[in-house]
């Protein structure tokens, strides 16, 4: 692997650890703000502010990364990350948490650019393994950054949000002095139709055989919210936990996503192909989610985590396929499409989760992971018709 992917890489995994940090000790923190336990509204809300301005600014981002380069647009948008964590440290108002929040989601728009630094340097029958190894150092951050920021927490609920800021100040020196740039930028006239975040979404129609694997990403993402929403509500209202334990049983998901998502993609999708590959960890995901409804003490939780981590390895396969719809000067546009849509999905779904879960949270909290079974059952018919045919390699214009 050469130093370009290593830097990616572990900016990525630094990036993950960052927010991870956050996670187990954010429901108390908005307690101690809002003055009152009741903040599962507040924690749909700031999820999905968050998702919100990742789906105005990633598709910009990709296509600004296209015209003039991936490395400028990495480096601005570490800066704006180490800034929102020091807001949110310090923040004594919940309207200032909000803002943090806001800048947390542009700046996280950068996968868009770093999924498409990864394809600009690696050929298309290696995309599927590298976006596998993209996953697993994001869970490789997920191993450190929650049980960390649980054991910080215990100690001063602002102080993650401190060691936040310094990981991504380590990050951002680590890419400015040690990250190449990966492609010619093309210098051409800067459209600013990609400002308006809808756009990005229309050419999807344009693209034959994108649309169903936009869906799915759409659907795998709304899926995927619950977590950061519900865990921390969910594991202190039924088991009493604190912020280390919370903390330990994401680092526990980080484990086993790290290691399905470092040695299982490829095979999986070679066994099964890409189709049978995100029916697998459709399956996977509902037989633990149907566990985790049910469970009745703690240690059970970690018991269930290996079928979390065998519920992502679809998503590799599922991202290569997509890299091949569009021609190679259309990556970063690209990326920022998938990441537009899954942001659409990332605005709604904790807005409805944590409603939900708000009906359900003093009669029985587990049902909250049944409602996510639901969502999944109608990505199932999109699946069987994500991967079925050809279509012409095309470039997104403008």
């Amino acid at each position: 692997m050469n130093k370009a992917l290593v830097v990616i890489f572990s900016t990525i995994c630094l990036d993950a650890v960052g927010i991870g940090l956050i996670f187990p000790i954010l429901p108390r923190l908005l307690e101690k703000v809002t003055h009152t336990p009741d903040i599962a509204h507040w924690i749909g809300i700031m999820t999905a502010l968050y998702a919100l301005m990742q789906f105005v600014f990633a598709p910009l981002l990709g296509a600004l990364s296209d015209n003039y380069g991936r490395r400028p647009v990495l480096l601005v948008s570490l800066i704006g990350a180490a800034v929102n964590y020091l807001i949110m440290a310090f923040a004594p108002h919940l309207w200032m948490l909000l803002l943090g929040r806001a800048i947390a989601g542009l700046t996280s728009a950068n996968v868009s650019v770093a999924m498409a630094y990864i394809t600009d340097v690696t050929p298309a029958d290696k995309r599927a393994r590298r976006f596998g190894l993209f996953n697993a150092m994001f869970g490789a951050g997920f191993i450190i950054g929650p049980v960390l920021g649980g054991l910080l927490g215990d100690t001063w609920v602002r102080l993650p949000f401190i060691a936040a800021a310094v990981l991504n100040t380590v990050n951002l020196l680590m890419a400015l002095f040690m990250l190449p740039e990966s492609r010619e930028p093309a210098r051409q006239r800067f459209s600013f139709a990609v400002l308006n975040p809808l756009q990005p979404l229309r050419r999807i129609f344009t693209l034959k055989g994108l649309i169903p694997i936009a869906m799915v990403f759409f659907i795998l993402s709304a899926t995927g919210e619950v977590y950061g929403t519900c865990w921390a509500l969910w594991g202190t209202d039924t088991f009493g936990w604190n912020g280390l334990w919370i903390g330990l049983s994401l680092g526990a998901y980080g484990i086993c996503q790290t290691l399905t998502q470092a040695l299982l993609p490829g095979p999986i999708t070679r066994w099964l192909g890409e189709r049978g590959a995100v029916l697998f960890g459709i399956c996977s995901s509902c037989i633990a989610l149907t566990m985790l409804a049910f469970v009745q003490a703690g240690w059970q939780v970690f018991v269930i985590m290996p079928l979390f981590g065998l519920g992502g390895v679809g998503a590799p396969a599922l991202q290569a396929l997509a890299t091949r719809k569009v021609d190679e000067a259309s990556q970063g546009q690209l990326q920022g499409i998938l990441a537009s849509a899954v942001s659409l999905a990332s605005i709604i779904a904790p807005l409805g989760f944590s409603s939900f879960y708000f009906v359900v949270q003093d009669s029985w909290p587990g049902a909250i992971w049944l409602s996510v079974i639901v969502v999944y059952a109608v990505a199932v018919p999109l699946v069987l018709f994500s991967t079925r045919g050809k279509s012409e390699i095309r470039p997104i214009s403008p």
